[in-house]
């Protein structure tokens, strides 16, 4: 059985017959998300301001699973609104949403020099663009009782770390609106968690000083650098109905390092 043949064989998965729309798919944990899902069996609904998003869609049908790229900036309300009706449209529903987008962290500073637009901006694409996407998915999931919804946060909302005061600031948001909601839509049979990357090798690490980057492998006792499937194998199993007495938690991927 070549490669190509175990990805097909696994497209009939856990996942079999779900619709899930992957933010930040072009790329990183977002796009190696999209390809696990996709290998579950599920419809992967790729989403992301990059044209590269296209190649992601056809990566997957390549394996033999099913997925559509959507170009949207998922920090304009408007599109957000209108790609999410068109995928309901389309499929009726949508069973599984992880929020994946994240930036800011291109060019760390110190908290005294950072400046207020920057923090906007950081704001809205880590947390306000989840909670565009999440407003869209929660009333159907609620009506239908049932629905999967993982938030991307990320280690520094717990654990300080040079130079990303806005970042850590944006990501714990995003861990008060995962337990938020989660606690919210409990009773609908709607589950809401999130997964905490440790240092996990994407664009966004390879952009840090090579003195960050270091300390932050420094303290990960298993002593490397994870990788972006390493972060997709916890989201499969957090948006499966292996999880579904698990709500309202946040699942750190990262290499052993403990929270002070």
């Amino acid at each position: 059985m070549t490669s190509t043949d175990g990805l097909k064989a696994t497209s009939i998965g856990r996942l079999k017959g779900k619709v899930a729309v992957v933010t930040a798919a072009a790329g990183g944990i977002g796009g190696a998300t999209a390809h696990r899902l996709a290998r579950d069996g599920a419809v992967v609904i790729a989403v992301d301001q990059a044209p590269s998003v296209m190649e992601v869609q056809a990566s997957i049908l390549a394996f033999g699973g099913d997925a559509i790229g959507l170009e949207v900036d998922c920090t304009d309300e408007a599109a957000v609104i209108r790609a999410f009706g068109d995928v309901i449209s389309s499929y009726g529903q949508i069973d599984i949403l992880v929020n994946a987008v994240g930036g800011g962290i291109a060019h760390p500073s110190e908290f005294w020099c950072s400046e207020p637009a920057g923090w906007r901006r950081v704001i809205d694409v880590t947390l306000v663009s989840a909670m565009l996407c999440t407003r869209q998915v929660a009333p159907g999931m609620r009506e239908r009782r049932y629905g999967k919804i993982l938030n991307i946060a990320s280690s520094v909302a717990v654990q300080p770390a040079p130079g990303l005061a806005d970042y850590a600031a944006a990501k714990a948001g995003v861990l008060g609106l995962t337990r938020s909601v989660a606690f919210e839509l409990a009773p609908f049979g709607v589950n809401v968690n999130a997964v905490s990357p440790g240092p996990i090798q994407t664009s966004g690490m390879d952009a840090l000083p090579p003195e960050v980057k270091a300390r932050s492998v420094s303290l990960v006792p298993m002593g490397y650098i994870g990788q972006p499937d390493d972060v997709a194998n916890a989201v499969a199993f957090l948006v499966s109905d292996e999880s579904r007495y698990i709500t309202g938690q946040n699942l750190a991927v990262n290499g052993g390092r403990a929270y002070n």
